[in-house]
């Protein structure tokens, strides 16, 4: 694998427009695919402030029914849900059958923010880990469907898209208290993730790290995966085919050989 994948505003499948209007179509075959049979999809977007999640999301769910497709992204605690067991507010947003839900962060948030900024404390964080594997496998084993992206990018790209979100008008809704020291943290940021990815990898709910620097082959890879995971027999197989210099399932050695920013 490559240290830098190849950026192109026109991926090599064609422009950029044409091949996401093909997978949007196949995200709609997916989702009657999902209705049809009563299937439960949760899929939880991890990565840095700025690495393109809302982005990724938005293509997702663009032209799919708002009637079977939820987008979560809970906000600060509330003093009831800190005194309550950790994924009690993340419960009543799970998927019903026919239903696809995107978490734009997750109960993931104490591995990583929360961890980082001193929102929880160490046993708090011990607790999480302990904790959130047997509680992902419950939904396994229930029927859902549970997919875990973590968009990764580098330090300058972030510094540039935090740096173009205090200039452009249109996307100051997305600066936050948390955006100024996000650069400042970096290796705190980097350190967490990489423990995040040691203690909660498995082979059940694996983690898929997507190499967001490119927005556009980010966001077409990471519905090519979707479409390669989920089985569908109405699905056009070859535009299932993701780019594994995008999109891989996380290895130990990436942290070393560059595919994941240090």
């Amino acid at each position: 694998m490559s240290k830098n994948a190849k950026k192109s505003d026109k991926p090599a499948s064609g422009g950029y427009k044409q091949s996401l209007h093909h997978l949007q179509v196949e995200l709609v075959k997916l989702q009657r695919h999902l209705i049809k049979n009563d299937l439960q999809i949760l899929i939880l977007f991890e990565g840095r402030d700025a690495a393109g999640k809302d982005g990724v999301i938005k293509r997702i769910t663009q032209h799919l029914s708002p009637r079977e497709t939820r987008v979560v992204a809970l906000g600060k605690p509330s003093d009831r849900d800190r005194h309550s067991w950790y994924f009690q507010r993340y419960v009543p947003h799970l998927p019903s059958t026919q239903e696809m839900v995107l978490m734009n962060r997750s109960w993931y948030n104490r591995a990583g923010v929360e961890r980082v900024m001193g929102y929880a404390s160490d046993d708090q964080v011990r607790d999480f880990m302990k904790s959130v594997l047997p509680f992902e496998h419950m939904l396994v084993e229930d029927g859902i469907q549970v997919f875990k992206y973590y968009l990764d990018i580098s330090k300058e790209e972030q510094k540039r898209r935090l740096k173009d979100r205090r200039i452009d008008p249109l996307k100051q809704w997305k600066i936050s208290p948390i955006d100024k020291v996000a650069i400042k943290h970096w290796g705190d940021y980097s350190a967490a993730r990489n423990e995040m990815f040691e203690r909660t990898h498995n082979e059940i709910t694996p983690w898929y790290v997507v190499r967001a620097d490119d927005k556009k082959r980010a966001r077409l890879n990471v519905i090519r995966h979707l479409m390669s995971l989920v089985d569908c027999p109405d699905k056009d197989e070859h535009a299932a085919k993701p780019d594994p210099e995008i999109v891989f399932a996380y290895d130990e050695r990436q942290l070393k050989n560059g595919a994941i920013a240090r």
